[in-house]
C-alpha cells in the first residue's frame, strides 16, 4: 500500500492542524493505521493508532486529550486532528499501516508501510 501524508505547516502554540494520509494500492480497511512523529535529533515515536473499523483508538500519553485519530475507509484516508498544539509537538509526522492484529501497536517495527512525512512546526 502507498501512503501520502499532507496537512503539515506552521502554527502558533495553542493552534490546530489536521493531517491527512491517503492510501492506495490495497484494501485500506485491512490495516491498522498509525501516526508517528520524529523531532530533530530524536527517535521516531508513536502518536496514535486506529483500528480497522475506526471504532477503537489508542494514543500516546503526550497527546491524549489534544489529538484525535480517525479514518474514512470509503475515502481510504486516515486523519490526525491536532488541537492545543505545543512547541514540543514540532516534528515530521508520518502515517503508517500495519497488517498485525490488535490496536496497541506503538513500535516502529510493527508497521509495514510508511508515508513520506509532513512537517509540523509549532511556534511559541
Amino acid at each position: 500500500v502507498q501512503l501520502q501524508a499532507s496537512g503539515g505547516g506552521l502554527v502558533q502554540a495553542g493552534g490546530s492542524l489536521r493531517l491527512s494520509c491517503a492510501a492506495s494500492g490495497r484494501t485500506f480497511s485491512n490495516y491498522v493505521m498509525g501516526w508517528f512523529r520524529q523531532a530533530p535529533g530524536k527517535e521516531r515515536e508513536f502518536v496514535a493508532a486506529v483500528s480497522w473499523s475506526g471504532s477503537s483508538t489508542y494514543y500516546a500519553d503526550s497527546v491524549k486529550g489534544r489529538f484525535t485519530i480517525s479514518r474514512d475507509n470509503a475515502k481510504n484516508t486516515v486523519y490526525l486532528q491536532m488541537n492545543n498544539l505545543k512547541p514540543e509537538d514540532t516534528a515530521v509526522y508520518y502515517c503508517a499501516a500495519s497488517t498485525r492484529a490488535g490496536l496497541k501497536l506503538a513500535r516502529v517495527y510493527e508497521y509495514d508501510y510508511w508515508g513520506q512525512g509532513t512537517l509540523v512546526t509549532v511556534s511559541s
